[in-house]
């Protein structure tokens, strides 16, 4: 087969000119060197050529090659850089055009691959690995039966470049292909693999022995069968791998006693304390890496339930440690420009500026006391401090390990962590002291308890280190202090909550960018505690956030619309202020002109002026029109775009839906804030059209939106609405599909809406949606905020058409009743129970066997109006003569006391 091939001198030599161009710096060059690549990729033979400069290009040797005499003194022997680069190009076109290489070729690449894949030169090596692997991956590894063999075998050879090099292919192959390396296809060869690997575990050099944990770790998480077979020879493999001299080997054994740890913590037990004192060691390493995927372990750990027992011998050890990691290295601070005080006048970096994430509206039912919406389940986690370098560190991973454990331990771990913290947070340096302010934010939530009698003291002596010198202590206080927002909040404000505002606003004005972005985020925080604490400091913090916009840089300006916005909805109608709305609205409208319509900073904008809408509500009328008729634009355009790309996808680019979904919500903001004088801006537009298009969108965010701005239009302006029922209620009905919960919620919110304002003509309509509802209630494990919606709409549908729904009622009566005990009296929970009454008067029976939940469920109100308390008067007082003195007494006597008690008291049962 050697060599049937040959290149042609003149191709040789225009392919080598084409691949030294491509190193040029000027982009111009690049661009033409990139259309000629395009060009050339239309002969077949082009990719025999990159693989000949790869492989047989060498700078030794150069005469084993057969080239004939002319050739091999025209060429000079390539640089390594330049063979690497071809490879590299030939692997490019491998992932695009593979299927149409013709047979020839592609064998003869495979062959020189695996010719060459001991060659001397550590990176020649690796491409050819990358090659070899990319070439599996298209799905290549069932054509290339000789492949994996061939491998293994080469692992065997004397020749440490041979075994090297195959090693590195294997290692790539496990990692892109490990789920089809365990399957029937291949005929298993992982039986053969596995074991093959664990005899390198021992090789003398660092490097294989490296390879060789790797190829196994692959293999850990997916509890592969042929892993699991050999699982105690490998754990005693890498327990004889513990203390070896190569950083990279105790890496790799690190990440696999991780892995272990979720996947065969049976196995790890008996060996845990050994396992717990390695761990300590290394999560000290002199190597960084090292000592990260160390410290993954006690997060790992952390999440199962043998953490206690495990770790509670180890804590006073444990504990400095993972303190100790918490500490800026050198090239953090580096990194961070730690040294640099004022940066606020540096335009900000665009790359740096990560994507946001829009959370669309659910509607939902405000509960007991708290005010707060019932959050989706999957609520985003508190940010960290230093998202400028979002990548993990050791840092990160420290203090994430200990915040986890203090959830464990609790105040179990503040016994040693108490005297650690005296001498952090005084410390003259300054890089400990900062590492002293992040332990204590990051144990604040699972050591609350215990923290509360060193608060008095702790939290103005963090007050006091806002104004530190040093810009890094002051953003990382900002952080802390956020993570204390809610005991501060629950002082008398004086002492705690005004000083600290009053230092925090300061921040917000910071001359450092970090500063005023952790000052930002921790201020929103404490408006989501403080809500309407807040009231008389208004003026006061609106001077502040008014100020800061003409300050900031594109960054933090996204997360000062934030900060307004959590202040609209923390203090709501006190927002309304004439001079309130002077300070606040010029400078959101200036922006808001600014903006184009294409650009993704409308997003938090919109949002923002969401939550300001509904706050002013009245107050926001000056402003509405121009805004209205944007948002409206938005979908609309948006709509197009989708339309066009459908129909020709190749000519147009798809559009971003986000745009829609926020302007959506926006519109929803407005109608929940104006309320009935938002009737004449839907008069004059196309919303409702707009609406129905959306409202059968593919994108569940676009369908979650448009069903909210449905049922908050119909609380507005129904008379707009009320023409094209017909059309909505069908797609309404296919919504009720609780796989999307979000839009499903939001669908039933609308209907329970629609119900009310249609009353007796709704009748047409409660067949297409009753079924589905009724089954939602009663399904296991539906989320609170779902299961009340449908409630409350199950009880709308009843109250306006009582003849059509109250058969169903034993079906649904039990799952209602304890569904809605929770909610606080109001509007909707009202015409729910309204409609349970009627229901339980057209159909007594449905109730009968569940009569104690509905008993239970009418205890739940605080004060009903008094016609609604008649209604139930007259239920209760029904039920207990229809049964008799006798055996009311009977079924009474099970009642809790407390429920026993409301009844007697306020209905005389």
């Amino acid at each position: 087969m050697e060599c049937a091939w040959k290149p042609d001198e003149q191709g040789l030599h225009q392919i080598l000119q084409l691949l030294r161009e491509s190193q040029s710096p000027d982009t111009s060059t690049q661009r033409s060197v990139q259309q000629r690549l395009e060009q050339l990729n239309q002969f077949p033979d082009f990719n025999n050529y990159l693989i000949f400069v790869l492989t047989k290009l060498k700078s030794e040797g150069f005469h084993v090659v057969h080239l004939p005499s002319y050739l091999s003194s025209l060429l000079p022997r390539q640089d390594e850089p330049t063979r690497s680069l071809s490879g590299l190009i030939l692997k490019n076109n491998v992932k695009a055009h593979y299927q149409n290489f013709p047979q020839g070729v592609s064998s003869f690449i495979k062959n020189e691959c695996l010719q060459n894949i001991g060659d001397s030169s550590p990176l020649i090596r690796a491409t050819v690995g990358i090659l070899i692997t990319t070439i599996a991956s298209k799905g290549e590894l069932q054509n290339w039966p000789e492949l994996l063999p061939k491998l293994c075998q080469l692992l065997d050879s004397e020749d440490y470049n041979t075994c090297e090099g195959a090693f590195g292919a294997l290692q790539k192959i496990c990692e892109d292909s490990a789920e089809i390396l365990d399957s029937d296809m291949l005929d298993r060869p992982l039986n053969i693999m596995i074991p093959k690997f664990l005899q390198f575990f021992k090789h003398s050099s660092p490097k294989i022995r490296s390879h060789a944990i790797a190829c196994v770790n692959q293999f850990i998480i997916s509890r592969t069968q042929a892993l699991m077979l050999h699982i105690d020879a490998f754990i005693e493999n890498l327990f004889a791998l513990a203390t070896d001299e190569e950083p990279e080997v105790r890496k790799n054994v690190c990440r696999a006693l991780v892995m272990l740890l979720d996947v065969r913590l049976d196995r790890l037990l008996p060996h845990m304390h050994s396992i717990v004192e390695y761990m300590l060691q290394r999560t000290q390493d002199q190597d960084e890496n090292v000592a990260l995927e160390a410290c993954e372990f006690w997060l790992t750990l952390a999440e199962q339930p043998v953490c206690k027992e495990v770790l509670c011998g180890h804590l006073s050890k444990l504990t400095p440690v993972l303190v100790n990691g918490m500490k800026y290295s050198e090239i953090d601070i580096i990194m961070l420009k730690g040294d640099i005080e004022e940066d606020e006048a540096i335009p900000d970096n665009e790359q740096d500026i990560r994507p946001r994430f829009h959370r669309s509206r659910t509607v939902a039912q405000q509960h007991d006391g708290d005010g707060i919406e019932d959050q989706d389940e999957d609520d985003e986690e508190d940010d960290d401090d230093d998202d400028a370098m979002s990548d993990w560190n050791l840092r990160k991973c420290s203090a994430a390990a200990l915040d986890i454990l203090a959830n464990v331990f609790r105040d179990n771990l503040l016994l040693h962590i108490l005297p650690l913290l005296k001498e952090l947070l005084f410390h003259p340096e300054w890089v400990v002291k900062e590492s002293g302010i992040l332990v204590l934010g990051a144990i604040a939530e699972g050591c609350m308890q215990g923290m509360i009698p060193y608060l008095p003291e702790l939290i103005p002596h963090l007050v006091q280190c806002l104004s530190d010198k040093k810009a890094l202590v002051r953003s990382i206080t900002c952080w802390t202090l956020s993570r204390y927002a809610h005991w501060v909040v629950s002082q008398p404000p004086d002492v705690y909550l005004k000083p600290l505002m009053t230092e925090l606003l300061k921040r917000i004005l910071d001359s450092n960018k970090r500063v005023q972005e952790a000052a930002c985020s921790a201020f929103a925080t404490l408006e989501e505690e403080a809500c309407t604490e807040l009231v008389p400091y208004l003026a006061f913090i609106l001077d502040t956030l008014v100020f800061a916009f003409n300050k900031y840089q594109h960054k933090n300006l996204l997360i000062l619309y934030d900060a307004i916005g959590t202040l609209a909805d923390s203090v709501g109608h006190h927002l309304n202020k004439p001079e309130y709305i002077q300070m606040l609205m010029p400078p959101l409208i200036q922006k808001w002109n600014q903006l184009k319509d294409e650009d993704k900073d409308l997003f938090p904008l919109l949002e923002c002026l969401s939550s300001v809408a509904t706050a002013l509500q009245s107050g926001f009328l000056p402003y509405c029109e121009p805004v209205y008729q944007r948002c409206v634009n938005l979908v609309q355009k948006t709509l197009a775009q989708a339309m066009l790309y459908q129909s020709q996808p190749e000519q147009y680019e798809a559009p971003d839906k986000d745009f829609m979904i926020v302007a959506l919500d926006l519109l929803s903001g407005l109608a929940e804030g104006l309320g009935g004088t938002i009737e004449e801006l839907v008069a004059r537009s196309n919303i409702l059209t707009l609406m129905y298009q959306c409202m059968q969108d593919k994108m569940p965010e676009v369908r979650q939106s448009s069903f909210a701005l449905l049922g908050d239009l119909t609380k507005a302006c129904f008379q707009h609405v009320k023409p094209c029922i017909a059309d909505f209620m069908p797609i309404l009905g296919t919504n009720l599909n609780p796989e999307f919960i979000s839009v499903c919620n939001n669908a039933t919110w609308a209907i329970g809406e629609i119900a009310i304002q249609m009353g007796p003509e709704m009748q047409p309509y409660v067949a297409v949606v009753l079924h589905q509802l009724v089954e939602i209630i009663n399904r296991p494990n539906t989320p609170k905020t779902l299961l009340e919606n449908t409630a409350i709409t199950i009880g709308r549908l009843g109250y306006v058409c009582p003849q059509e729904v109250a058969p169903m009622l034993q079906q649904f009566i039990r799952p209602w009743c304890t569904s809605l005990r929770n909610i606080r009296d109001n509007e909707e929970k009202d015409s729910a129970f309204r409609g349970i009454c009627t229901m339980i008067s057209v159909n007594p029976g449905g109730v009968v066997q569940d009569f104690i939940f509905f008993c239970d469920a009418v205890a739940s109100w605080v004060n009903p109006k008094e016609d609604l308390r008649d209604m139930f008067y007259k239920i209760l007082h029904g039920f207990k003569n229809q049964v008799g003195e006798e055996n009311w007494r009977r079924f009474s006597d099970q009642f809790p006391m407390p429920l026993k008690e409301r009844l007697a008291t306020f209905y005389g049962v």
